[in-house]
């Protein structure tokens, strides 16, 4: 049962190895809090989708599963929407359009379809929470990666006194250099450990 918690995180991350999501976390990780308030968001609509869709497999018929789907995954986005705005307006505004597209992440959908009408409840939570950690730690780096390079900072506060940071980092081709550069250097990480 955990073995689908783990590999969410590390041999089916769905940045690093899927390659799934990577509209949001090109453009919301230019620094590490976006990452993690992305990475929540999604999760906390990816869990809530994913034991919905296991609770009522059985009933939808296969004709109109995606649609029922697409609206289970558009009530759970309207309502992380609707909390970040009211309680976390500074981050709603960072993400800006991304917090609504997360309806269209085909991460979400993807586990809805493959995952949760295949399994259990319990099963389905915990691929999840799974792929919902991996994708949040994925964004998480990445936005730290960029934070650190191209701001010289972590959270805000200065990490490296007298260094210069380089602005690229922060704009979209330097997005796409530190997403490569880390995906490489996760597969490397992966294949050594599962070669042990």
């Amino acid at each position: 049962m955990w073995h689908n918690f783990r590999k969410g995180i590390f041999e089916d991350n769905p940045v690093f190895i899927l390659a799934l999501g990577l509209c949001p976390t090109l453009a919301v990780t230019t620094s590490a809090i976006n990452g993690i308030g992305m990475g929540l968001a999604t999760t906390f609509v990816l869990l809530c989708s994913n034991i919905l869709v296991s609770s009522i497999r059985h009933l939808v018929p296969d004709e109109v599963r995606i649609p029922v789907f697409i609206i289970i995954i558009a009530s759970f986005v309207t309502l992380v929407r609707l909390i970040m705005q009211a309680y976390f307006p500074a981050l709603y505004d960072a993400l800006g359009i991304f917090v609504s597209l997360i309806v269209v992440n085909c991460m979400i959908l993807g586990r809805a379809e493959g995952f949760a009408k295949k399994h259990g409840i319990l099963d389905s939570f915990i691929d999840g929470l799974g792929m919902g950690t991996g994708f949040t730690l994925a964004l998480f780096t990445i936005g730290g990666v960029r934070e650190i390079l191209g701001a010289n900072q972590l959270f805000g506060m200065l990490v490296v006194p007298g260094f210069e940071p380089a602005n690229f980092f922060i704009l979209a081709p330097g997005a796409f250099l530190v997403m490569g550069l880390l995906m490489a250097g996760f597969k490397i990480m992966l294949e050594r450990k599962l070669n042990k």
